[in-house]
């Protein structure tokens, strides 16, 4: 997997070794539940998903704090369950708490897209977001992904409560026109 380098961060692929660091945003219950994920109970089970699941079927970086060292999220790129027939890719992410409201995840999310549409070569990106998560909202707002529309009543959480999901999208040409005012 390639590595990308922002100004502020550095998005690799995973270690085992990783766990630890995972473990400490991911036990946070703010983290993961507006992404209808469970707070991780133990740094084994964080080794096990980073073994299962982010070096498995995800094209999922670490996102790495460059100033401290520590992997402080994760991004990813997944095949979009909804238009499986196309070049497209869902984009998913995760940062821990500690590192919101910095401009970080819009940092790293825009490095992504740059990667997925000039390396990937992909014709649309999606996110599907929780539509109480507002701060997921900025990033996939200062990013320019275009608003499709709510599917209500279309995700099943692990805790079995069943949540809308607001779909956004961005294709190559509306990416293109707006690459071009974003600070990399």
């Amino acid at each position: 997997m390639d590595t990308i380098e922002t100004k502020r961060l550095l998005l690799r692929s995973w270690y085992i070794s990783d766990a630890k660091d995972l473990y400490e945003y991911a036990k946070n219950p703010n983290v993961g539940l507006s992404g209808g994920w469970k707070p991780h109970e133990s740094i084994e089970e964080s080794a096990k998903i980073i073994e299962t699941l982010f070096l498995g079927t995800y094209k999922c970086w670490a996102i790495v704090d460059k100033d401290s060292g520590r992997v402080i999220g994760s991004i990813a790129f997944e095949r979009d369950s909804k238009r499986d027939k196309t070049n497209c890719m869902e984009l998913g992410y995760a940062l821990s708490e500690d590192y919101w409201g910095r401009g970080l995840m819009t940092e790293a999310a825009r490095s992504v897209i740059c990667y997925g549409f000039d390396k990937m070569g992909l014709d649309m990106i999606t996110i599907y977001r929780n539509p109480s998560n507002i701060r997921s909202g900025r990033v996939i707002t200062k990013c320019g992904f275009v608003y499709e529309g709510t599917l209500r009543r279309a995700y099943k959480a692990y805790n079995g409560e069943i949540r809308d999901v607001a779909c956004y999208s961005m294709t190559r040409d509306e990416f293109n026109d707006i690459r071009k005012n974003w600070e990399l």
